[in-house]
């Protein structure tokens, strides 16, 4: 099996236990700017430290980082901040596999972003899964109690906030591979950790300043729960790390095509952790959605 297939599949299993502790925090101690925020708090200075390390070890400089760089950068860090806010968000309204599952609709719409920044195309074959895909979001969206105008039960808030995780995460996974390409080695590793330094630096910078401003007392929170925020931030890295050394190897589309296995993992976590019940529309939902993603990966 090709590593940015093992990296895939790694960085969804560490992607779903950062959500489950995330959702834990925004439910009973960290509002939901600072359930995220914690994940940039925690990670950012076991990140730094590994890139000190890893430069260190192999003896090699700090490679230069253009303009174009930072643009991807900057605006993947932006849109992977806004992402994870709805996310959490989301966990409000409805229950976390399904959550997860709107979330996931991202793998259809990176396939689009890649084609229009970085001109990577995808095959009639995988639109006809993405099709597929969206009919099991429509599915999804709808609310369980089925009552009312079928308009309002389909085109409802945790359906908005779904899709636009789902859009401004595969904004970010394009923009990590564009920003990772431009940095001039063959190591793809060092280029991963370059890469994600510089991306959760800035985004620890941006959250902690918003937060200063907007709610103050969140940082002391986050910095009170640390032992449920701190383990964020060590899955945080972990999986960021997985993502950004898989963008580096493979089109963007493709490695979160993969890494739709996520969808088995918050189902399970659903049905363990948090002893939540999926009703029958969200089961078929779910179930078209895996198999779009099934055929993308095929």
């Amino acid at each position: 099996m090709e590593t940015w297939v093992l990296l895939s599949v790694g960085a969804a299993f560490f992607q779903t236990l950062r959500f489950v502790l995330q959702k834990q925090l925004a439910a009973v101690t960290l509002s939901t700017g600072g359930a995220t925020f914690a994940r940039f708090f925690y990670s950012v200075p076991l990140i730094l430290a590994l890139l000190a390390g890893y430069l260190a070890v192999n003896r090699l400089q700090l490679p230069e980082m253009n303009a174009t760089f930072w643009g991807f950068a900057l605006i993947g860090g932006l849109g992977q901040v806004l992402a994870t806010l709805c996310v959490v968000a989301l966990f409000k309204l409805r229950n976390f596999a399904v959550g997860i599952t709107f979330k996931n609709t991202e793998v259809m719409q990176t396939a689009v972003v890649g084609l229009v920044v970085l001109n990577e195309g995808v095959s009639w074959a995988v639109l006809g899964a993405i099709f597929i895909g969206l009919i099991g979001v429509l599915v999804l969206s709808d609310t369980p109690e089925r009552t009312g105008d079928w308009r309002k039960r389909i085109f409802n808030r945790a359906a908005g906030l779904g899709l636009l995780s789902g859009f401004l995460f595969g904004i970010s996974g394009v923009c990590y591979r564009g920003a990772s390409l431009e940095i001039a080695s063959d190591d793809a590793a060092l280029r991963a950790i370059v890469t994600l330094a510089a991306v959760s630096t800035a985004q620890l910078i941006g959250m902690g300043i918003w937060l200063s401003l907007r709610q103050p007392g969140q940082i002391a929170k986050v910095i009170a729960a640390r032992r449920t925020a701190g383990l964020i931030g060590i899955t945080s890295m972990a999986g960021s790390l997985c993502w950004f050394t898989a963008f580096t190897l493979q089109n963007a589309a493709i490695v979160k095509a993969v890494g739709q296995v996520e969808l088995i993992f918050s189902l399970l976590a659903s049905l363990i952790l948090f002893n939540e019940r999926l009703h029958k529309q969200e089961v078929l939902g779910i179930a078209l959605i895996a198999l779009s993603v099934l055929a993308l990966i095929l």
